[in-house]
């Protein structure tokens, strides 16, 4: 399965949103993405799992490097809407107490 990963920038926030399975050969795809965020010093980024089916350690990994990262530079990197694989994941790792964890994407004012 492949991994598909589309940035949308709304309110000052980027809203990633990622769909397919996330694990050792896909994840570079989405910690490229990421990586592009921090780098160009994004404040506010919001990653929508709502459409990955599977996530293994490694995916786990870029997502948590990155809220490193953000948090470094002053950021901040929330989940919104995992699936119920993911939030299980997320709640066995206790990651779920360490990341932002939104039940959708928040609806941006875009005004």
């Amino acid at each position: 399965m492949e991994l598909n990963v589309s940035t949308t920038h709304r309110a000052g926030h980027a809203v990633v949103t990622v769909t397919g399975e996330l694990d050792l050969y896909t994840a570079p795809r989405l910690q490229q993405e990421l990586a592009a965020l921090i780098r160009d010093r994004a404040e506010r980024v919001v990653v929508d799992l709502g459409g990955v089916e599977f996530c293994d350690s490694t995916g786990v990994n870029v997502l948590l490097a990155a809220h490193q990262r953000l948090a470094d530079q002053g950021g901040s990197l929330a989940l919104a809407a995992p699936t119920s694989t993911v939030r299980r994941i997320l709640q066995v790792t206790g990651l779920d107490t360490v990341f932002t964890v939104l039940d959708a994407v928040p609806a941006f004012d875009t005004r």
